[in-house]
């Protein structure tokens, strides 16, 4: 049984893992006879959104890693765990939270970089040439995590295409349904 390794950023689309994105990615892996486990930072995130207003929660934080286990009931490890030598594929869904967590593309799209720990838990992956998918925003990490010339899309918005761009990656404009 092939498994898979899920790299989760907190829970909610403004500022975590986006859930239909992780819930069904889950769902897909079972279906197709493998297993998953999920892994997330112990740390707190940037900030918090109030998903029903979108607007920042000034006097409120949360852990990425506390976060992440509501998405997967409890189902979920720090991110230190990780050893991709125990896995066959890597899937980062997206979320805002891999913009604001995992990296600080959203903070800082001209100078940003990647979370030390994500870097390194997702370049063992890659230097293991192990598959890898990253979902929605979380393509932005790519060329930090491979070398200059990967190949990748954010869809087809060319501003944030431009951004990624510069730093390395390839970008191939798609359709989300391409």
């Amino acid at each position: 049984m092939k498994k898979v390794a899920i790299v989760l950023s907190g829970c909610g689309v403004y500022d975590g893992s986006e859930i239909h994105e992780t819930v069904l990615t889950l769902l897909a892996i079972e279906q197709n006879g493998a297993s998953y486990r999920c892994f997330a930072p112990n740390f707190n995130q940037h900030h918090v959104i109030n998903h029903l207003t979108g607007e920042v929660s000034d006097n409120e934080s949360r852990n990425i890693l506390v976060e992440s286990a509501r998405i997967v009931r409890g189902d979920i490890e720090d991110l230190c765990e990780l050893r991709a030598q125990d896995f066959d594929a890597l899937i980062v869904p997206g979320g805002f939270g891999a913009a604001k967590n995992l990296s600080n593309f959203a903070l800082d799209s001209d100078n940003y970089q990647v979370n030390a720990q994500v870097l390194d838990a997702c370049q063992a992956f890659a230097k293991a040439n192990k598959p890898a998918g990253y979902m929605c925003i979380a393509p932005a990490m790519l060329p930090f995590i491979y070398p200059k010339g990967v190949q990748g899309t954010i869809g087809k918005d060319n501003d944030t295409a431009a951004l990624i761009t510069a730093k390395g990656l390839v970008h191939n404009d798609c359709d989300v349904d391409e």
